[in-house]
Parts: C-alpha cells; sequence; structure tokens
C-alpha cells in the first residue's frame, strides 16, 4: 500500500470511529505501520470525524517526526505495541461509552458471552490507571502487548490488528460486548468446554 493510500484508509477508519459513536471530538488516537520503519498517526488534538488525510502524521519506530504535524501524545504507547508485536499493522484507541463505562468500574470485560466475543477478542485484560501521555501508560499496556483488545482503566480501550480492519472490527466488537454484558446482567457464558470447541474451529 502506497503511503498515499494508507493516510486516506486510515482517514476513513478515523471517520467510521466517529460516525459510529466509538470516539467523540479529540478522543482516541489511530495509527497503521506504514513499512519496517514508519507508523502513520492521527495528530494531536484534532477531531477524528474531521481528520483528512494530509493531516496524519509519519513518525519512525524511533518516535521521530517526519515531514510536519504534531503527533498524538500516545504516540509512544503504538510504537510500544509495534516495537513488541510484528504482526500488528493497526492499533486503535478509543473511548467508546460502554467499555469505559466497565473501565471506570474496573468491571473485567467478558467474552465468554457470545461465539463472536471468544473468536474476536480472546482474553481482555484491564490495563491499570496511569496519566495519559506518560511512559507509565505506556509501560501498563506494553505488559498486554499479547492481548488484542484491552480496557483502560479510567480511560477506554485499544485494539490491535494484523490490518487496519481487523483492529477496527476487534474495537467494534469490543464496544458491543460491553454493552451487551450491561445490559444482559449476571448471566452465565458459554461452558468452557464449548469455549474450547469455538477456539479449535478457528484454529
Amino acid at each position: 500500500m502506497t503511503e498515499g493510500s494508507a493516510r486516506k484508509a486510515l482517514s476513513e477508519v478515523c471517520a467510521r470511529l466517529y460516525d459510529r459513536g466509538l470516539t467523540v471530538s479529540a478522543g482516541g488516537n489511530m495509527s497503521m505501520r506504514l513499512d519496517d520503519f514508519h507508523i502513520l498517526i492521527t495528530p494531536s488534538g484534532r477531531n477524528k470525524g474531521l481528520i483528512d488525510p494530509s493531516d496524519i502524521v509519519k513518525v519512525t519506530m524511533d518516535g521521530e517526526i517526519v515531514g510536519k504535524g504534531k503527533p498524538s501524545i500516545e504516540t509512544a504507547m503504538h510504537l510500544a505495541l509495534y516495537n513488541k508485536n510484528v504482526n500488528i499493522n493497526a492499533v486503535v484507541h478509543c473511548h467508546p461509552l460502554h467499555c469505559t463505562v466497565l473501565a471506570i468500574r474496573s468491571e473485567e470485560l467478558r467474552t465468554d458471552l457470545t461465539p463472536e466475543g471468544v473468536l474476536l477478542l480472546g482474553n481482555v485484560p484491564m490495563v491499570k490507571y496511569s496519566t495519559p501521555g506518560t511512559q507509565e501508560l505506556v509501560d501498563a499496556v506494553a505488559e498486554h502487548s499479547s492481548s488484542m483488545a484491552m480496557l483502560m482503566e479510567r480511560h477506554g480501550a485499544v485494539t490491535q490488528g494484523g490490518s487496519l480492519e481487523e483492529a477496527y472490527n476487534r474495537m467494534e466488537e469490543l464496544e458491543f460486548q460491553a454493552r451487551l454484558q450491561i445490559l444482559a446482567g449476571d448471566v452465565p457464558g458459554l461452558p468452557q468446554d464449548e469455549i474450547d470447541r469455538i477456539i479449535g474451529v478457528l484454529k
């Protein structure tokens, strides 16, 4: 994918996240791996529903800005995930309403309510609270880098994917499962033998 196509794809996903109510105003940040040495990431302080491809910032894997623009304050968090996972090509961080409700409650998100939750999300850890934009938050998220979806205590959610579409789909599914959990209340999940069967089918 060319840089121009990647910029367009990332800006379109930003708009879709905004339209779906998965992020609001300038909240959240999204990125994708451009090549072995660079990522593209959303700019700091911009409404995600209004991002133009030219607004997106190019950054090296060492965090140096290439060209113009001010990248998200969470750039180091994204880079930590890319450096931990060579097969990850996109990271989405949003503040979806129902995910954030669970994060404020410090309530673990259950993925055993539906087969889709098991398949798309796997285990979803709760990342301990740290001030946004700090190395403490980078380190806390990096501890769970093997998880494709996470909740961030009092903050929001993060998803990863081998493609931008996969990371987006996980965020959409994560919010659906959080909403389902809140609406369904205290109900039993799928039995473990069925979860093992579902995972076996995926493999």
